[in-house]
């Protein structure tokens, strides 16, 4: 299973050192090759590029990795490539966590080690929005046998409520739980703009 460096305080922060990062661009550029309908038109060694010169993405990256995210560039906006995680179900290193440290808080027993959201910022990363879920499910079918929190919009979350997505019949659906709910089978998927 995936490590959870991503709510290891002292991984987090932690600078990688040679050869890591190489072995994280090797296995990036592995995925790249594999997958190239997911970003038509983009070349490696321009990501390539890009990354060399930014650490912060980089560790990004390595927390997506090693939490089962397998992330890989889904577009280029201005300059600027966007990674996803583009495993075929939730990341596994991150499931069983609720929505936000409020959830999280909110619960009385039976606590989940994290939340989405903790998690998230800890790594460098955003949830996806419904928006960039369904744009993702374009590429690929993602989450056939679990399901993903996403960004919830502040008046849900006022409720008590947080949104997630899977896809199941062929159809993408986004549905509503209690933002301090936690499941085996649910995490979160992280966008990375570069």
């Amino acid at each position: 299973m995936p490590s959870r460096l991503a709510t290891d305080p002292e991984q987090t922060g932690r600078i990688m050192k040679s050869p890591e990062p190489e072995a994280l661009l090797r296995a990036l550029k592995a995925r790249f090759e594999k997958h190239t309908h997911r970003h038509r038109g983009i070349a490696w060694a321009d990501v390539q590029a890009k990354l060399e010169r930014n650490p912060d993405a980089l560790r990004s990256l390595r927390e997506m990795e090693a939490t089962g995210g397998e992330p890989d560039v889904i577009g280029q906006d201005g300059g600027h490539y966007t990674f996803c995680d583009c495993s075929a179900e939730t990341p596994t290193g991150r499931r069983s966590v609720c929505y936000d440290r409020e959830a999280l808080e909110s619960r009385k027993e039976h606590k989940p080690e994290s939340s989405a959201v903790e998690m998230a910022a800890a790594m460098g990363v955003a949830l996806l929005t419904e928006e960039q879920y369904r744009e993702l499910q374009k590429l690929d079918e993602f989450d056939t046998k679990t399901s993903s929190w996403i960004d919830t919009p502040s008046d849900v979350r006022a409720l008590g409520g947080a949104l997630f997505c899977d896809r199941r019949y062929g159809r993408v659906f986004v549905y509503h739980n209690g933002a301090q709910s936690y499941y085996a089978a649910r995490g979160f998927r992280g966008s990375l703009r570069v």
